[in-house]
């Protein structure tokens, strides 16, 4: 059984999901169970899975236009992108994970919370799949691969003008420079380094963001 006092969302968590907290507490309580017995969440992490977890993918929000497309890949327990389609019901999400019992545990995740999220089975890179749901607004993606391959499997997902949305950690400037040519040759320019929640949140959750300005080509 879950600890009822870790379920409980903190004040921080409230101000982020406002009337929709419920629903990540009911969230909460699927990667504290469901999530640990499955391996998709560590049993260490569950004293930190509001802050770590939901709370550090919700404010990615901030990123997020009115009424965008956003496809998460490599969504795995979901996230960033349960957190974000509770945080901003108003963006039409999609998850992309590849591993079969990973989306199973997506797909009765999304029923029981009563969230409007798609769940496609397949690799971001597979023709199938971004004949499915490529042209987005913006690919999200968390602890998926280094930013070459990220940006290599990202961009024929993202319409002209899209954009990457990468959670990354404190090295993320590093892997900017270190990845830029890659980067650019799959047609992702512009890329920075943007916090997420200050002023909320004790460290920023760290993001990569980069446009695709022209069609991106496969190597």
């Amino acid at each position: 059984m879950s600890d009822t006092a870790a379920r409980d969302a903190p004040a921080l968590a409230r101000e982020i999901f406002g009337d929709a907290t419920s629903v990540a507490e009911k969230y909460w309580d699927w990667l504290a169970g469901a999530a640990v017995t499955r391996g998709l969440i560590g049993p260490r992490e569950t004293p930190r899975l509001w802050d770590r977890h939901i709370i550090n993918c919700a404010v990615v929000r901030e990123c997020l236009a009115e009424g965008e497309s956003v496809v998460d890949i490599g969504s795995g327990a979901g996230l960033p992108g349960i957190p974000l389609a509770i945080a901003r019901p108003d963006v039409r999400i999609t998850l992309v994970e590849p591993l079969l019992r990973r989306a199973t545990f997506l797909e009765e995740v999304v029923a029981d919370l009563g969230i409007d999220v798609a769940v496609v089975r397949g690799r971001a890179e597979e023709a199938a799949i971004v004949k499915r749901v490529g042209n987005a607004d913006v690919v999200t993606s968390r602890a998926v691969a280094p930013l070459d391959r990220l940006a290599k499997w990202s961009a024929p997902l993202i319409r002209t003008g899209g954009r990457l949305v990468a959670m990354k950690g404190s090295s993320a400037a590093d892997e900017m420079v270190e990845h830029a040519i890659a980067v650019k040759r799959v047609g992702l320019e512009d890329l920075v380094v943007r916090e997420c929640g200050v002023g909320l949140l004790p460290t920023p959750t760290i993001v990569v963001v980069g446009t695709r300005n022209r069609s991106s080509g496969r190597s």
